[in-house]
């Protein structure tokens, strides 16, 4: 399921590409994302359970603040602030810093355990994005300390999904979390963007087909898989696994852009794929051992 998740996360570039070429800004890009995801994940969920689209009681709104706005908007708004100030690679490394944090974090507030097998895969996995982005650690001299407060901006903001998420999965389903998430940061965000520009352009066929698209597949569905994986894994190891992100995002560059493809990034993707195996190795190696103990045998 975070595999998954995290692959058609990797797709959002395809209509990103799309929607930029249409003449959107990036912030704008963020809000047809969430607002689209908000109007799929309400009409799906008043169809199969509407009475799952109410809070089980009002202060839980906190749960979805936590994943719509410091996690949703705060991490996007980082990572655009970084692309500014840097470049992409830089700001793509710099994201994928996350596991890093979500790792920290969840060994405070999960108590979830610093393993041998994670922290070797968490190591591989940030050889893997620099290698992905092709990010060169010895021409560092042009960043300064803005890209880099940003940038681990965004990766603290993409980690505090999984954080915010784990505490919400012990009242609501994985559906719910979603759903609320989205609404959040469409409530928040929506406005902004009838300010910014008219909704006239959503009009036009190949917009909406685009503006729809990413709100479905790379966000709805994506979140929702991605957030269900999270009730069976712990979320360090789903923070790493879900790192196959960029592997899929350069693929897709290829495959319908034709960018540019080296033996560098061929290195790095080959580094997060082995991460994500030696998790994955470990995950079944645990629940192994778990089963021997509790059989009577």
């Amino acid at each position: 399921m975070i595999i998954i998740g995290a692959t058609l996360w990797g797709t959002i570039a395809f209509y990103v590409k799309k929607l930029y070429e249409i003449g959107f800004t990036p912030m704008e890009v963020v809000t047809l994302r969430v607002f689209f995801a908000a109007v799929i994940l309400v009409i799906f969920l008043a169809v199969r359970a509407p009475n799952e689209l109410r809070l089980k009681q009002f202060s839980d709104i906190s749960y979805f603040i936590g994943t719509g706005i410091v996690s949703i908007i705060f991490f996007n708004y980082s990572l655009f602030k970084t692309i500014e100030v840097a470049t992409i690679p830089m700001a793509y490394a710099l994201l994928y810093t996350a596991p890093a944090f979500v790792i920290l974090l969840s060994f405070i507030l999960f108590k979830e355990q610093f393993t041998r097998p994670k922290v070797i895969a968490l190591l591989i996995t940030l050889i893997g994005v620099i290698g992905v982005v092709e990010l060169n650690p010895l021409d560092l001299g042009s960043i300064h300390l803005r890209a880099i407060m940003f940038g681990l901006g965004s990766g603290l903001g993409y980690a505090l999904y999984s954080i915010f998420s784990k505490f919400a999965l012990r009242t609501y389903s994985s559906l719910q979390i979603t759903t609320f998430t989205f609404v959040v940061a469409a409530l928040v965000l929506t406005p902004s963007f009838l300010i910014w520009k008219p909704a006239t352009p959503l009009i036009q066929v190949d917009v909406f087909i685009y503006a729809f698209g990413i709100g479905f597949l790379p966000t709805a569905v994506a979140y929702v898989i991605y957030t269900a994986g999270l009730e069976r894994v712990e979320a360090s190891k789903a923070s790493i696994i879900a790192t196959i992100e960029p592997v899929v995002a350069t693929i897709i560059g290829i495959a319908f852009f034709f960018e540019p493809f080296s033996i560098v990034q061929i290195f790095g993707m080959g580094c997060i794929i082995f991460a994500v195996m030696l998790i994955q190795w470990s995950e079944s190696k645990s629940y192994r051992s778990t089963m021997k103990r509790q059989s009577p045998l």
